[in-house]
């Protein structure tokens, strides 16, 4: 561990994995946004990144700013002339392409190794400068790595809808835009909500989820009021027990779920899916819910009854609106869970014109559709619920994080 605490050490290693860290990103990057050939070199990575290393260690004040900017020039320039280049590009590849993606590998590169070593120098370093770089170093790859796993498939499947079938057929492994063609990007879009009845898809999957949340708020606040303040048998029980059926895959009860509404007539109604939706929503609303009622201060609540207002008076003046986060976020992850759900909506629905969203993208995934309109329809299910969550999220933060104390 001493040899490893060595300055030297420490600025070579990090420099050689964090820019092959980069040099894959910016090769993965730039394949995908214009088609070409990219992929990074292991060689001259490992070169680049020991030298960027090295220059990034604080040899005096001020010295080493100088020192990682010549680096990362000298980079450049042994990419441009030698072709000693991080990054290897294909034939195909333009030379506006080459040089971008050698000066975005070389600041990329330089400027998260001006961070990661900024503590370090070259003599040995304590073990608090060691750990401080490896930390940075691991923090700085799982933003990449995390945010590459969200991003690509995003990528992939908005390039995917915007382009035309010979497109497809030519390269279905080109993912770049084409621009020239307009407004008819948007054509699949547009032949989904005209052809393919997605307009209705998605006020059928709005109604769902909002009667769902309604149904949900409605038996989960006055269950979770109860196990949260009053005194009853059973109580512990009860609030120990209430996520018990999520111990149970879904894909258990689905069978048991088909058959009952076959038998009652259920089945193939928008009826029958509000009605079995909340079912899956309400334990999880009780559990948040019930923390955040512990939480809450109960002599407000006593002062109220001892004014005269009833028990359900106080749950709605009082109660509620000191609720109000908790209650957006439990909204919102029910909304969600409504919004995403596809297994009980394949098997219970089979007529078109009552497909929630989720089913109504199932049915695309047919060889006479083409592949554009499935992923087309993927966008228009995963923008709105984005947006949304995106929109109400620090309203989630507060209402999963307030109730954590208490309960």
């Amino acid at each position: 561990m001493g040899g490893l605490r060595s300055g030297y050490v420490t600025g070579v290693l990090p420099g050689v994995l964090w820019t092959f860290v980069v040099a894959t990103t910016v090769a993965v990057a730039w394949s995908f946004a214009t088609g070409d050939a990219y992929r990074p070199s292991l060689i001259w990575s490992a070169a680049a990144g020991a030298g960027l290393g090295l220059a990034g260690l604080r040899w005096r004040r001020g010295g080493s700013r100088m020192a990682i900017w010549g680096a990362m020039a000298l980079v450049v320039v042994a990419g441009l002339v030698a072709s000693w280049s991080p990054v290897a590009v294909g034939d195909s590849a333009t030379a506006t392409g080459r040089v971008s993606a050698l000066i975005a590998t070389a600041l990329g590169s330089g400027i998260g190794l001006w961070v990661i070593l900024r503590d370090c120098t070259p003599g040995a370093l304590s073990r608090h400068h060691f750990e401080a770089a490896l930390i940075r170093f691991l923090t700085g790859f799982g933003y990449i790595f995390f945010t590459a796993i969200v991003l690509i498939p995003f990528y992939v499947m908005v390039m995917t809808s915007l382009k035309s079938q010979q497109a497809l057929l030519q390269n279905p492994l080109d993912f770049s835009l084409d621009l020239s063609r307009g407004w008819d990007l948007l054509r699949s879009y547009r032949e989904l909500l005209t052809d393919y009845n997605f307009g209705r898809y998605l006020w059928t999957s709005f109604g769902v989820s909002v009667a769902t949340v309604a149904i949900t708020l409605a038996f989960s606040i006055p269950g979770a009021y109860a196990v949260a303040r009053l005194r009853f048998r059973g109580r512990a029980l009860f609030s120990r027990s209430i996520l018990l059926i999520y111990m149970v895959p879904m894909i258990v009860l689905a069978l048991p779920i088909y058959i009952g509404f076959s038998m009652v007539g259920l089945r193939n109604s928008l009826f029958g899916i509000v009605l079995i939706y909340p079912v899956t929503t309400i334990p999880v609303a009780l559990y948040m819910l019930q923390g955040y009622f512990r939480g809450l201060p109960a002599e407000v609540e006593e002062a109220g009854l001892m004014d005269g207002l009833s028990r359900l008076a106080v749950i709605w003046k009082i109660t509620l609106p000191l609720s109000l986060p908790a209650l957006a976020s439990v909204s919102l992850y029910v909304f969600m869970i409504a919004w995403n759900e596809f297994l009980l909506a394949f098997m219970l629905l089979d007529d078109p014109s009552k497909f929630t969203l989720t089913r109504g993208i199932a049915s695309l995934n047919s060889s006479e559709i083409p592949r554009q309109h499935l992923m087309a329809g993927a966008v228009i299910a995963t923008v709105p619920i984005m947006a949304l969550f995106l929109g109400l999220e620090r309203f989630m933060t507060k209402g999963l994080t307030a109730g954590s104390v208490k309960g």
